[in-house]
């Protein structure tokens, strides 16, 4: 019995001239079919925009606008006053970032390198709250933010009621500790010889290390916050403060179409800005957490 490897066409049909032109044909069409059905909204959404409010509209739709507007997306600049709105969730989005990797990073830290007591007994109630649903969670997340236990201080309308919430992330925190128990412990025990303390060593020989991990944990970071709606609507009542998501909806009722076309497109610029910077540690990170350490 042959060991190799069986596939749906054999080496040799693939090695004949038809075989291999046949093989690249069904390729090509397979890879176009995906970018296509991956990339065709996305030049709707553009072309969308530069069209004409009859236009959008029509039926059957047209695939090229008939003429070339730009004017929807200066409008949608100024009159849905996307700055604003933009600056304001890229506060909430990288103050829920920044004390979500300070604070993860340390809790996963300690559960994986340090063993603290009840150490497993602790994860598991963190991990537990995966099993909850996070409409449930809603109304006391709000009752708790509207009044913050011992200070009794009301967090509404303040960036600090995204921030605080989004620091307990169960899923990153265990997508962290998984990662540093991969780290070898003699990595760990040759920095205390030289003298590293345990704060030393989580700043100079761990997070170097865990790079591509980080950088998977600030895409879901800043992705969660910045596409979030239900919790910034609740927590933002004044809409000069209110992000780019809540916004988009509360002041697109007497807005043209391509007008809110526009200022759609405008809002995922930036998500597929960090989509293209971050790729390469998302895949690393990926690949790193398949392997063993």
């Amino acid at each position: 019995m042959s060991s190799g490897t069986r596939t749906l066409v054999s080496p040799l049909t693939l090695a004949r001239p038809r075989g291999k032109a046949l093989y690249w044909t069904v390729f090509t069409a397979v890879v176009l079919l995906f970018a296509l059905a991956f990339l065709f909204p996305v030049y709707w959404m553009i072309t969308g925009a530069m069209k004409s409010p009859d236009e959008v509209t029509r039926t059957p739709p047209t695939l090229v606008p008939q003429a070339w507007h730009l004017s929807g997306y200066t409008d949608a600049w100024d009159l849905m006053d996307l700055p604003t709105h933009l600056w304001n969730t890229v506060v909430q989005a990288a103050g829920a970032w920044l004390l979500q990797l300070v604070f993860c990073t340390a809790a996963a830290y300690a559960l994986s390198k340090l063993k603290p007591a009840f150490g497993k007994l602790i994860l598991g109630g963190i991990l537990a709250t995966l099993m909850v649903p996070a409409q449930a969670l809603v109304v006391p997340k709000y009752l708790t933010v509207a009044d913050l236990p011992l200070i009794h201080t009301s967090l509404l309308n303040d960036p600090l009621g995204i921030w605080l919430p989004a620091v307990a992330n169960a899923f990153n925190l265990y997508l962290l500790k998984r990662f540093f128990d991969q780290i070898p412990r003699d990595v760990l025990e040759a920095a205390e010889i030289d003298g590293a303390g345990r704060l030393r060593t989580l700043w100079s020989i761990v997070l170097p290390m865990s790079r591509p991990v980080l950088g998977v944990v600030s895409i879901f970071a800043l992705v969660a916050v910045w596409q979030d709606f239900l919790w910034p609507l609740m927590v933002f009542s004044d809409t000069d403060k209110q992000p780019i998501s809540v916004a988009l909806v509360q002041l697109s009722q007497n807005i043209q179409l391509t007008v809110l076309i526009a200022a759609m497109v405008i809002a995922s610029i930036p998500m597929v800005l960090m989509f293209l910077v971050f790729q390469r540690h998302i895949i690393a990170g990926i690949s790193a957490g398949s392997t063993k350490g």
